[in-house]
């Protein structure tokens, strides 16, 4: 199907001559080739929908504009927010369904959204030209062709500290240079949208072309992340300090902002104790011990608490340590800091005079015992230790299976599914949710504690086995923050749920439950089964001078307590002496 567009040609060749209508074929696209529009669309309806009270007049005046501009300046203004911007070259700008660059910007410069004169600084007119273009426009200036392009912009920056706009600077441009004025207003738009900065657009194109598949949660239009404008004000705020650290920015100020920020929402709370941490982390890499342990002092995040104690040792105030050492062990706040601790106490002791150990206890009588060496021949193309040893024991009658943190988290994730996807406030609140909002808040757990109890039920009424394959079945693919697809086969779930006795399986699940986000790492790396005899066994494996990690201790320690089969299988190649004793 065509339509036509009628242009004024006028003969160049002939003055004095009237201009004639010219009829050309245009192309009609296809409602799926505006597909980035059409999510774009249904974002801004959300938005308007769920969050107009949180809404100023000029978010307001964009959300109505937006829908009143022709379809090619609406998917123009969508294309340029895409792209990383905010300046943009029109000669550069090309796409097939957007014939008329020039027509779709016009709507846009009159609403403001674009501008061609706003001014720009020499580094941001060095990102958009290429080395000979800016040779043309500086010829006769300080540079020459056989400089690199950074070093052009060094030799011109002492002299063009100021700011112009493109055609200032650049009289003979063949064509506009616009800066998107809006960029602000749609990242707040985005934010509120998915109720995170690290989602953007192409989340809807990644989910229409089935590469992401989210569970369909019920939610109604109340659930949205902010409860509040300020909510909104205050993620930004966070953003900017943790944008700003990242950039090597002070701590001084930035700590400053974030103990002064205050905030009712208990996610954003969350987020406001994990910048602390952050700060407290680059005060202690610049050696600011005072400023690190005001930084922790303010801190509820898990593990603000012990890395105040090391700042304590630093300072010399053995005392204060001891004393924030001993009220840890008291009351751990999770079994990391309860083995950071005891690692500490000695030492501590020792400083304040006490006597004590020289030095803390090695691993745990458990884990020592889990010990077993092996010799292989070291392979003549590189591979992981991991895979090696479970080529050498794999086999039809007892085959093995690299796993580490998949299988056990997997098989968690699908007998509690009904638990982890409940649609509570605040949990979900946009369709492109891999897991709950809230899934690294404290009182997770807590508040779905009924729910988790019915789905744990199950390994001991038995049933588990046939929800655990339904769920397989019914909810293959759907993002999960536990479910790992691609590790997580038929016959490796068959076998699991063969061989895995319940209890095992409800030990496992009760120590995830216990701290879901310290416990869904550290479990062992292989994984051996003996069908005929329904059993397994769990193996961690290190390679010549590895050592075992602190989460690996925690779980291989837990298995041990809990009696759960398990090894620890220190790998030597043959021929070759050990580069040091493993942990």
């Amino acid at each position: 199907m065509q339509a036509s567009v009628t242009l004024e040609h006028a003969d160049q060749d002939a003055p004095g001559l009237s201009s004639t209508a010219v009829t050309l074929p245009t192309p009609m696209f296809p409602p799926h080739r505006y597909y980035y529009l059409h999510n774009f669309q249904r974002a801004l309806a959300w938005i308007g929908e769920r969050y107009d009270d949180l809404l100023d007049g000029v978010e307001r005046r964009f959300l109505l504009q937006f829908g009143q501009l022709p379809q090619p300046a609406q998917a123009l203004m969508v294309r340029l927010l895409m792209r990383r911007g905010p300046w943009f070259r029109a000669d550069k700008l090309a796409y097939e369904e957007i014939p008329d660059i020039a027509g779709a910007a016009a709507p846009l410069l009159e609403f403001g959204w674009l501008d061609e004169r706003q001014p720009m600084s020499l580094g941001e007119l060095f990102a958009l030209h290429t080395k000979p273009e800016l040779l043309r426009v500086f010829a006769g200036g300080p540079i020459a062709a056989g400089m690199r392009k950074a070093e052009m912009l060094a030799a011109l920056q002492p002299l063009h500290a100021e700011r112009k706009s493109h055609a200032e600077w650049n009289p003979q441009a063949p064509a506009a240079v616009w800066r998107v004025m809006v960029g602000e207003i749609c990242e707040r738009f985005r934010l509120m949208f998915f109720g995170n900065l690290h989602q953007d657009w192409s989340e809807f194109v990644l989910a229409d072309l089935g590469v992401f598949r989210y569970e369909i949660v019920a939610f109604d239009a109340a659930s949205r992340a902010f409860r509040s404008r300020a909510d909104v004000d205050g993620y930004l705020m966070l953003q900017a300090c943790r944008q700003a650290l990242d950039e090597g920015r002070a701590p001084a100020d930035l700590l400053q902002a974030a103990v002064q920020y205050a905030c009712a929402n208990p996610w954003l709370e969350n987020r406001r104790a994990k910048l602390l941490l952050r700060i407290g982390q680059a005060c202690e890499r610049v050696q600011d011990w005072a400023l690190a342990e005001q930084a922790y002092a303010q801190c509820r995040y898990p593990g603000a608490r012990h890395r105040r104690i090391r700042v304590y040792e630093r300072m010399g105030r053995f005392a204060d340590a001891l004393a924030l050492a001993l009220a840890a062990r008291a009351a751990p706040e999770s079994d990391e800091e309860s083995q950071r601790v005891a690692r500490m106490l000695p030492r501590l002791r020792r400083s304040v005079g006490e006597g004590g150990s020289r030095r803390s206890a090695g691993l745990v009588p458990e884990v020592a015992q889990m010990r077993i060496e092996l010799e292989l021949d070291r392979p003549i193309q590189p591979v992981s230790v991991e895979f090696v040893l479970r080529e050498h024991w794999h086999s039809e009658a007892a085959p093995v299976f690299y796993v580490e943190n998949a299988l056990i988290n997997s098989l968690f994730g699908l007998l509690c599914w009904p638990a982890i996807f409940a649609p509570l406030p605040g949990a979900f609140f946009h369709p492109f949710q891999s897991g709950p909002a809230d899934l690294g808040a404290p009182d997770f757990v807590q508040r779905r504690a009924a729910l988790f109890d019915a789905c744990m039920a199950q390994l001991d009424d038995g049933s588990y086995r046939e929800v655990i394959h339904e769920c397989f079945a019914g909810k293959q693919g759907l993002q999960s923050p536990f479910v790992f697809w691609g590790a997580l086969t038929e016959e490796l779930l068959a076998l699991a749920l063969d061989c895995m006795p319940a209890e095992h399986l409800k030990l496992f699940f009760v120590r995830l439950l216990r701290d879901v986000k310290a416990n869904r790492s550290g479990l062992p790396d292989l994984v051996r089964f003996w069908p005929a005899e329904r059993r397994y066994e769990l193996v961690e494996v290190k390679a010549p001078g590895d050592r075992l990690q602190d989460n690996q201790i925690r779980w291989l320690q837990y298995c041990g307590e809990q009696g759960i089969p398990v090894s620890v299988c220190h790998v030597r190649w043959r021929g070759e002496q050990d580069a040091g004793e493993a942990a």
